[in-house]
């Protein structure tokens, strides 16, 4: 199959899921999955499983690093030094790493999670130190980050492939950063919604934000959050407007 853009998935974030089915049950409508690393969620046998049901379907593989958070899933920030952050990286990416050749495949991309994702686009200095860590694990490796932030800049800057990430069921303030989840219209709940913000980016790069404003934006790969209600759903109806 064949898509105008690369759709991408946050999975192997829990047992439920994995066993239940509802992960493998959205891979035919997706072309790339970010596997959770270990820290804000998942663990080696999650991970083991996914990459293979993620195999099965041809996707590209991305490390999926988070803050090593449980409690908060991951979206709390944290103040770690530059060393504290490199380590953190470094651990949960080499880890998917090796578990994946071991299973015969390649890591494709890295995606950071949560508050960790939402402090790269932000802040220059975490953007640098994150492109750093990847570079410096495989040059070849792309990172997917928040489009036109910092996570973006300075990756290009050092050399680092990158894809210019936008969100399928996630509202936008008009400074072209996610609406924070605790304010009310921030998950998009609406399969119309979803449907209006994806055509909106295929078609001519713009996003609707929260406050009715209209912006532009660079977009290489469409986000579809696992855990979203009606994710199958929202994930069939891009699959639709997206292939070729």
């Amino acid at each position: 199959m064949v898509f105008r853009i690369d759709i991408n998935c946050d999975m192997g974030e829990s047992i439920k899921d994995l066993e239940n089915g509802s992960d493998e049950a959205l891979m035919p409508f997706i072309s790339s999955v970010n596997i959770a690393c270990g820290f804000h969620a998942g663990n080696e046998h999650i991970m083991t499983n996914t990459i293979k049901n993620a195999q099965k379907y041809n996707l590209n593989i991305g490390a999926h690093p988070g803050f090593n958070d449980k409690r908060n899933f991951g979206r709390v920030n944290m103040n770690l030094s530059k060393e504290e952050l490199t380590e953190c990286l470094f651990y949960q990416i080499n880890l998917i790493k090796a578990i994946l050749e071991k299973n015969g495949g390649k890591l494709n991309h890295v995606k950071p999670h949560g508050a960790l994702y939402n402090m790269s686009a932000a802040n220059q200095e975490i953007a640098f130190t994150i492109a750093e860590a990847i570079y410096s694990i495989d040059k070849d490796l792309i990172l997917f980050g928040l489009s036109e932030s910092f996570s973006i800049s300075e990756a290009k800057a050092i050399g680092l492939k990158t894809k210019s990430e936008v969100f399928a069921d996630r509202a936008y303030l008009s400074d072209g950063s996610l609406c924070p989840r605790n304010r009310e219209g921030a998950i998009l709940k609406s399969i119309e919604n979803v449907k209006s913000q994806v055509k909106g980016i295929i078609n001519n790069g713009k996003i609707e934000t929260i406050d009715k404003e209209i912006i532009q934006i660079t977009a290489d790969t469409i986000c579809i959050h696992s855990d979203t209600p009606n994710a199958l759903e929202y994930a069939k109806k891009i699959f639709e407007l997206v292939k070729i």
